[in-house]
């Protein structure tokens, strides 16, 4: 099945889904430095990272749409 979303919406929701696993990266990484959890900081800045790809991708989907708003046929 495809999808029907034109691919600058695609890239919206990317870059809001990386931007949370950011936030949510952040959050894990301090506290695990607050508990002296090595592994949770590691965790979290791992998520960090993979969130901060994931915002990107989707900025480069939003940036190759040529009809932004325009749905697929």
């Amino acid at each position: 099945m495809t999808d029907k979303r034109d691919l600058a919406t695609k890239g919206v929701k990317d870059q809001l889904k990386g931007a949370a696993k950011q936030v949510e990266g952040r959050v894990r990484s301090t506290v695990g430095g607050a508990t002296g959890d090595t592994g949770e900081q590691l965790k979290g800045k791992g998520q960090e990272i993979k969130g901060k790809a994931q915002q990107s991708w989707g900025k480069a989907k939003q940036d190759a749409d040529p009809q932004p708003g325009v749905d697929e046929e």
